[in-house]
């Protein structure tokens, strides 16, 4: 099937296709505020657009306002930009498991590559150091683009005045407001409690405290299966930590297809990663050295114990929106303060807008930073184009795990008359050369018109892997396109190619 032409792919037009539920159209919408910045303009006269939050979502959103010839200012309340992304999640998670895969790997895989090592150990210090090192450089690589673009930065925290109005307390103790013709809210979201759990970042860590512990735990818990939790898991799993993920629902994370998330759980268990699925946390208990949880199965029964040393809370985030002062103004929000917005990400008050976390959709950075360019666009009288429906997805394991688009139980669902094409990397020429061939390619298309519909891929780095299928996807291709692209040799892509092949006819190396 050949691809349809790039007109009827991309009409710019702005599709803001929500994958979850109907009661999700309302958004909400979290808060980042700030205050000056020696070397940076006040931000008291008036601007075209004025971004609350300094996160992917927001710098983006104002460094292409910039760009497009718009007097802008950015408030952000941390002190520096990049929001919890980049301060206090992607980056320097991504950073520890990059470490820690590192160290594990000098342990467990050196000495099969002819690499022997007399003895390796961890220093704990260094690693966190090189972590705080990488967020530093980016941070600052924030302002330096704010500066090269003439974006305003105001450090501090605001609240809404008035429609136009944002009136910050800033971080050097003084008070600032910012006008704007059109004001920005992309505050991202915060860590959601449990009942009955507090967090204190020492013994009971968030994502944030996990991040910065200052010893290996020996007995790591945590709650909820989902991104962080894994991500985090694996971290001090490799370090030496013994983790159990203790899970509510029946499956780890839920987003992810059936049959490739049963692979991913077997990976992990080999990783010697515990599961306690179907089980509720009921109880804490610090008053003595560690923590003792009290758990008992999600449909109720006997409850049991278990102690750790570390409790990483990781049940998902929610949308921060605290103290905006949203009420005052009139901007309308569902039960859960989510702030709602139309197809253009225009609030029911005129100059008022809202992107990311804030809003329904994936609570993902880079969709983020695609809702910030797409609503200053519009701002700016052009089209802006966001399909949530074709956002990519990656936890960044070992093996990682990425998809994009729908998965099988999904389109079965829907009715869908589909077809599957798999390919194990165990038959990938570049996988079995590195030594390093656990996973699989999944992809799931139309049965009559052979139009991808879904793909599911855990390998090493699946995250880079994903990106043909996601350019794919948003192309309307079909499998018979990838399969006849020619993929070099020997790559791990080649696999992407083969499960095309099996989609649409038969693959040759399997």
């Amino acid at each position: 099937m050949a691809m349809a032409s790039l007109a009827r792919r991309k009409a710019y037009v702005f599709a803001r296709k929500i994958s979850s539920s109907p009661s999700d159209a309302a958004l909400r919408y979290s808060l980042s505020l700030t205050s000056f910045s020696r070397g940076f303009a006040s931000g008291s006269e008036d601007n075209d657009v004025v971004v609350i939050g300094g996160g992917p979502g927001g710098y983006v959103a104002a460094i292409k306002a910039a760009q497009l010839g718009l007097k802008t200012t950015c408030i952000e309340k941390r002190g520096t930009l990049g929001g919890t992304c980049l301060n206090v999640g992607c980056i320097p998670s991504k950073a520890l498991l990059h470490s820690s895969h590192m160290y594990h790997e000098a342990q467990h895989s050196f000495a099969s590559h002819g690499v022997k090592l007399s003895s390796v150990e961890v220093d704990l210090p260094a690693m966190m150091a090189q972590k705080d090192k990488a967020v530093g450089n980016l941070t600052r690589g924030i302002e330096g683009l704010f500066k090269k673009n003439k974006v305003t930065y105001v450090k501090g925290y605001g609240k809404f005045v008035s429609p136009t109005e944002v009136s910050v307390d800033t971080l050097d103790g003084g008070n600032t407001v910012v006008n704007g013709k059109n004001i920005i809210v992309a505050t991202g979201s915060d860590v959601k409690s449990l009942p009955g759990i507090t967090i204190d970042e020492k013994r009971i860590v968030s994502s944030t405290g996990a991040l910065a512990l200052s010893e290996i735990p020996k007995r790591l818990v945590v709650i909820g299966a989902g991104y962080i939790g894994l991500e985090m898991g694996s971290v001090w799993g490799r370090l030496g930590s013994q983790v159990t993920v203790v899970e509510f629902a029946s499956d780890i994370v839920p987003t992810m297809d059936g049959e490739v998330r049963k692979q991913f759980q077997r990976m992990l268990e080999k990783q010697k990663m515990k599961f306690m699925l179907k089980t509720k946390v009921a109880g804490v208990d610090t008053s003595g050295d560690g923590v003792k949880l009290t758990l008992e199965p999600a449909s109720g029964g006997d409850q049991t114990t278990l102690e750790a040393d570390v409790v990483l809370v990781s049940a998902g985030r929610t949308p921060f929106a605290a103290g905006l002062g949203l009420d005052k103004i009139g901007v309308e929000t569902d039960k859960m303060g989510r702030i709602l917005v139309n197809e253009k990400f225009a609030t029911n008050v005129p100059s008022v807008y809202a992107i990311g976390d804030v809003i329904p959709g994936p609570m993902l950075a880079h969709k983020a930073e695609e809702d910030g360019v797409a609503c200053v666009e519009f701002i700016a009288g052009k089209h802006g184009h966001v399909d949530y429906d074709k956002v990519p997805g990656v936890v960044y394991t070992h093996p990682e795990v990425a998809y994009v688009g729908k998965t099988e139980e999904q389109v079965k669902e829907l009715g869908i008359e589909y077809r599957v094409g798999k390919f194990p990397f165990l038959a990938n020429s570049r996988a079995k050369a590195i030594d390093d061939a656990d996973g699989i390619v999944k992809i799931v298309a139309d049965k009559e018109t052979d139009k991808i519909l879904g793909v599911h891929i855990m390998a090493p780095n699946a995250g880079e892997l994903i990106h043909e299928a996601v350019l794919a996807i948003n192309y309307g291709a079909a499998s018979e396109d990838i399969a006849r692209v020619c993929h070099a040799h020997p790559t791990m892509s080649e696999a992407l190619k083969e499960a095309a092949m099996a989609t649409y006819d038969k693959p040759i190396h399997i």
